[in-house]
């Protein structure tokens, strides 16, 4: 089978189309007939660096496509539409994935925009949930929310949190489209001092809870942002990752919790049970359109390159996909 294989560590000209032997499911596994697959900054780490999370020499952590066969104990048929999260191997023309973590595509959805939710929607939903316990009417810092986890994080804030959502982006373009996924509130980080501009929006008080994918270069800002007994995840290290002089005692003093956390190198139990919760909860909103994938851009299969160096250019809104098929 046709695959995308990184040739040595290095920039996105070391990935390269090549053949690799077709993978075989095992017991509770599905193999899958790979329609699309999606970008991830995942990818990007293990294309720059041999330790990166995944041993699977094929990039890729998420696919959409049809069942082609059923491992002992996998009880999903042939020909069913599916999508989830993969142990590697996502660029190809073929990948295996655990059965309880497939989810049925909704019927409105194509394979391009059905691979730009696995990934970014479940980090989305267990960040703010089971990490961030967002309640209903509390108030969400949302940054980098045209990111492909951001407009999925705004989405899920609004239509099963019930929060009022606060986001950050590098353009009034960005910002616009998050408002009008529903975001309350948008600032624009390179023009404004985002800290000061979520103090206003908030009476002085801060936001309950952060999302927050930059790290070392905002942390004196997010610290200003968030409200006594706030809740701030990190998912994300994008403005560095070592911070210089800062007092813990401010920490406490404010009774925060800080929680760090990664998907892809979770547990496959772990990552089954997000799958089953998520697809309890969110999948119906596709059906009704009150949840929508976001695509930025499709790229054919042999474009790989292109992809990554989209993504490392932050041009995008949302997700970047590989069309298989």
């Amino acid at each position: 089978m046709k695959a995308i294989i990184v040739k040595q560590p290095g920039g996105a000209e070391q990935l390269q189309v090549g053949e690799q032997p077709k993978p075989e499911p095992k017991t509770g596994e599905l193999l899958i007939k790979v329609k699309a697959a999606a970008i991830n900054r995942t990818d990007i780490i293990n294309r720059k660096s041999r330790s990166g999370y995944l041993d699977n020499p094929i990039l890729g952590v998420e696919v959409a496509g049809v069942v082609e066969q059923a491992g002992a104990g996998a009880n999903v048929e042939a020909g069913t539409r599916v999508m989830g999260l993969v142990n590697g191997g996502g660029y190809a023309e073929y990948a295996v994935m655990p059965a309880e973590r497939a989810m049925v595509i909704p019927e409105n959805l194509s394979f391009e925009e059905a691979a730009a939710i696995p990934e970014v929607f479940l980090t989305a939903y267990q960040t703010l949930f089971w990490l961030g316990q967002l309640q209903a009417k509390e108030t969400v810092l949302i940054h980098a929310g045209g990111s492909g986890v951001g407009t999925a994080a705004i989405q899920l804030a609004k239509q099963i949190g019930q929060a009022n959502v606060i986001t950050t982006a590098g353009s009034q373009e960005k910002l616009d489209f998050c408002r009008s996924l529903g975001a309350d509130h948008g600032f624009n980080y390179k023009e404004q001092n985002f800290d000061e501009e979520v103090l206003k929006a908030t009476n002085n008080q801060g936001v309950d809870l952060i999302l927050d994918f930059i790290g070392a270069s905002y942390w004196r800002k997010n610290f200003a942002s968030i409200k006594v007994d706030g809740r701030w995840v990190l998912i994300g290290l994008l403005g560095g990752s070592e911070i210089e002089k800062f007092n813990l005692g401010q920490l406490m003093s404010k009774r925060i919790q800080l929680t760090g956390t990664l998907l892809t190198p979770r547990s496959d139990a772990y990552k089954a049970a997000l799958t089953n919760e998520f697809a309890t909860k969110a999948l119906d909103l596709f059906n009704n359109n009150k949840l929508r994938p976001v695509v930025d851009h499709v790229f054919p299969f042999d474009q790989v390159q292109q992809a990554h160096e989209h993504m490392e250019g932050n041009k995008n809104i949302g997700k970047i996909i590989l069309k298989v098929d």
